[in-house]
């Protein structure tokens, strides 16, 4: 019963979206107001509206997140893992019905798991995952309405710090490979520090690969293939090494042994740089020894040249004209 008697009162309380959406009380002095109310209320639900010929679309969330891995998401590279992450989210928000979640009940979601310890960076990655598979949709005529997380911004990230090895760390760091079983990581390191690989494309160089002085990269984050010139000694010891296996693949998975020797090393690291502060190491020395910002990116293979910018201010004249432009470059004052 969705009226009753409650005191001098009478209650409408219902669900007009069904159990899993939101729930409607309201209160009147006659049950007459709250028979018109209910009715109201319903139709709209409902979709009765001379312009709105289709039933309401009540899919829960988690059904439109499989709608979208069918009909896109497989397609990515990273698609399997998106659909987990989102249905994930799904679960969390109670799987409400995709039409009517609101920005408040995400916002809310994401306060808790800030308070979690979970980074903004990993929240505003849901986020877009959640946004994008609405967009998909939309645009496929999956689904009629708005994107109902339109407007919620993401969280504001301030510039992460870029660590990166000093020469003399990167021989600690050699040195602590000597006590090592693996006999992939000290070569994968090499080649991450060479050509600024990230670390599973340096682990996943195959013999075809390496040719005539240079490594070639792919399956890479940005789907493009990227070819690195090496130098003669790493060249060398890379066919050295690939003469030892009879399969195509030159190494074995090594990140686990890389964690123990840096462990060993002593190096202290930014949380959750580990293997990649390798490739910053690349970009910042590369950088400090007068490299142009236009040919590290091509090398990293960043699509956006803003990521790149971010060791600009490492190269050796940057912004030096801040000593000679200044409005007391005319002074000497003591």
């Amino acid at each position: 019963m969705t009226i009753k008697k409650d005191g001098n009162s009478w209650l409408v309380d219902v669900y007009p979206w069904g159990r899993k959406g939101r729930r409607i009380r309201k209160k009147f002095n006659s049950k007459g107001e709250a028979t018109r109310f209910e009715r109201h209320i319903l139709g709209t639900a409902s979709g009765e509206q001379p312009w709105n010929e289709s039933p309401p679309d009540n899919r829960e969330l988690s059904e439109l997140i499989n709608i979208w891995f069918l009909m896109a998401g497989q397609y990515l590279k990273d698609g399997e893992r998106r659909k987990v992450k989102m249905l994930a989210i799904a679960d969390r928000l109670g799987n409400p019905i995709a039409r009517i979640m609101t920005e408040r009940e995400f916002a809310l979601m994401r306060a808790k798991r800030t308070a979690e310890g979970i980074s903004a960076k990993t929240l505003n990655n849901e986020l877009a995952y959640i946004k994008a598979m609405f967009n998909v949709l939309k645009k496929q005529k999956e689904i009629t309405f708005d994107n109902p997380l339109n407007d919620l911004d993401p969280l504001k990230i301030g510039e992460r710090e870029l660590s990166y090895l000093t020469h003399e760390q990167i021989d600690i760091l050699l040195d602590a490979f000597k006590s090592s079983e693996n006999e992939h990581v000290e070569l994968i390191t090499l080649i991450c520090l060479s050509t600024g690989a990230r670390w599973g494309e340096a682990e996943g160089l195959t013999r075809s690969r390496v040719h005539n002085n240079k490594v070639t990269f792919t399956d890479t984050k940005s789907g493009k293939n990227r070819s690195i010139p090496i130098s003669d000694w790493l060249f060398e010891r890379l066919i050295k090494h690939s003469n030892k296996t009879k399969s195509p693949e030159l190494f074995t998975f090594s990140l686990s042994a890389f964690r123990r020797a840096l462990a060993r090393s002593g190096i202290e690291l930014p949380k959750g740089q580990a293997a990649h502060v390798l490739r910053h190491t690349f970009a910042s020395h590369f950088v400090m020894n007068g490299g142009n910002i236009l040919t590290l990116q091509r090398i990293l293979g960043h699509s956006d040249i803003r990521m790149t910018m971010r060791y600009s201010h490492l190269a050796p004249d940057h912004l030096k004209d801040a000593v000679f432009l200044n409005p007391l470059n005319d002074r000497k004052i003591s």
